[in-house]
């Protein structure tokens, strides 16, 4: 995907999201730290261009609910901002590759912590198959089947994809 593709499909989940959820009323974008959050930003901007309405956006950082703790690094910048109460909204979590979907787990857990959404949905900009866990997005950019071995780099320039170095 270069960087038109990655627009059009940005453009295309807002429209999904409108969609599905009847207009922009108690939505909330909240960004998976780091690469959910530009998309988060950019899928807020598309909405409002399509809807006029400003959705909150927000962001998540995962890193102390994740199951695998101690063996990611911790990173100081990305930050936990939730700006509204989540209490009977509506919460998209976005997201730039899902993979196992134990970031998706990981993201419920923390969502908890801040209040009892009506409904959670899952936007992200590619999915890239090997499931460990029962998630499914509920907004996909792109289907991308890979190896496990591979890497999936979502940039402002596109998606890219290389190979793991051990």
């Amino acid at each position: 995907m270069d960087a038109g593709d990655l627009q059009r499909a940005i453009w295309r989940i807002a429209h999904e999201i409108a969609e599905r959820n009847h207009g922009l009323q108690g939505v909330v974008l909240i960004g998976l730290q780091t690469g959910g959050v530009p998309l988060a930003h950019k899928l807020a901007e598309s909405l409002r261009q399509i809807e006029d309405i400003a959705v909150p956006v927000g962001s998540l950082d995962v890193a102390l609910y994740r199951d695998d703790i101690g063996l990611r690094p911790v990173l100081p910048e990305a930050v936990t901002e939730i700006p509204v109460d989540l209490d009977g909204a509506v919460v998209v979590l976005v997201d730039d590759v899902l993979f196992t979907g134990r970031t998706i787990r990981a993201a419920l857990n923390a969502l908890a912590d801040y209040g009892r959404p009506r409904v959670v949905q899952l936007a992200v900009m590619v999915d890239r198959g090997h499931r460990e866990l029962p998630i499914r997005p509920d907004f996909v950019g792109k289907n991308l089947p890979t190896r496990r071995d591979e890497v999936v780099d979502v940039t402002e320039e596109g998606v890219d994809l290389g190979e793991m170095h051990r």
